[in-house]
């Protein structure tokens, strides 16, 4: 299992992107989180396996049909202080 940071800058919020990374993660059998930042970007981290962590970094670089996308930048994740079991919304920080 792989595990990846992302954050997704351009017009992410307001618009249900969280709610439709949620669906596609669920999707994909990808766990982890997502949540709003409030510098505007969304936050998440995904785990699955290399195609699945591919398949949701693809979708992220457009996301749902009322987003717009500037930038996802993808950075490793380790935290063992942090199981990462299902796919799920955090509150903003």
């Amino acid at each position: 299992m792989e595990a990846r940071r992302l954050v997704i800058t351009g017009l992410v919020q307001g618009i249900g992107f969280r709610y439709h990374m949620v669906n596609a993660a669920r999707r994909l059998g990808i766990s982890g989180w997502v949540r709003n930042r409030r510098d505007g970007s969304v936050e998440a981290v995904i785990a699955g396996s290399a195609e699945a962590i591919a398949a949701m970094i693809h979708w992220a670089r457009s996301g749902p049909p009322a987003a717009r996308v500037d930038q996802v930048y993808v950075e490793e994740f380790v935290d063992t202080n942090q199981p990462l079991v299902e796919f799920s919304q955090l509150p903003t920080e």
